[in-house]
């Protein structure tokens, strides 16, 4: 059975300041998608498996509203939540406990202004 999500869209205002943030915040490469026009970057090496993934797009409005999105810390939410403020974003709540099933749980505002989770898991 495949995953049910496959990918996230992000959306940002300025997106050289997101791309920033988002390699910044996550250690991974951020890089355009070739054929969008400069419209969408895709967060992730090309050279890891395929998964689950999120991408960057100009358009929409970012926000602290509907749909949440959580990046996987990998097992490193604090370095992912001190990398934060640096990138220019915000900490709102830093990491709590929510179970054996959730894991850590964190809420960041990025850049842009969304809302955005970080979450590692229990183990």
């Amino acid at each position: 059975m495949g995953d049910i999500i496959v990918w996230a869209d992000i959306p940002v205002i300025d997106m050289e300041r997101a791309i920033e943030f988002y390699g910044h915040v996550t250690g991974k490469r951020v890089m355009m998608m070739p054929g969008s026009n400069d419209t969408v970057a895709v967060i992730g090496n090309p050279d890891e498996p395929p998964g689950v993934s999120a991408d960057l797009y100009l358009g929409g409005t970012p926000s602290h509203d509907g749909a949440r999105v959580f990046l996987g810390a990998n097992g490193d939410i604090d370095g992912m939540l001190a990398r934060v403020p640096e990138a220019g974003g915000k900490v709102l709540k830093g990491k709590e406990f929510m179970g054996d099933v959730a894991g850590w749980v964190a809420w960041v505002e990025d850049s842009e202004g969304n809302l955005i989770g970080i979450q590692q898991s229990a183990e």
